[in-house]
């Protein structure tokens, strides 16, 4: 029964692990999107700074992706830009998949 404990704890611990992992990328995403659109409004540095930050706070909303998403599109339509739900979603994903390596590297 040992073995099994043993390989149960190490699947939970790596569990643990990945979701961590996940969300430290969601995380950085989220960040790295907030200083993507705060560029394409011509925020300043610090103003690029302080809207990264409330785009990372604005996944906490509700569960998934979607509220970052509304909060990023709602702010480009009261910019008076026009992005596509399609160019913001490739954006996304382009951002996730660049975090995730990052993380994964101990970046």
């Amino acid at each position: 029964m040992t073995t099994f404990d043993d390989r149960e704890r190490a699947f939970e611990s790596k569990y643990a692990l990945d979701q961590e992992q996940e969300f430290k990328a969601i995380a950085r995403r989220n960040k790295m999107l907030g200083l993507w659109a705060a560029e394409k409004m011509g925020l300043s540095p610090e103003s690029a700074e302080q809207y990264a930050a409330a785009v990372v706070r604005a996944d906490f909303e509700q569960p998934g992706e979607e509220d970052v998403f509304r909060k990023v599109a709602g702010d480009f339509k009261g910019s008076g830009l026009t992005v596509s739900e399609g160019e913001l979603r490739s954006k996304m994903d382009e951002l996730a998949s660049i975090a995730r390596e990052q993380i994964r590297a101990g970046e």
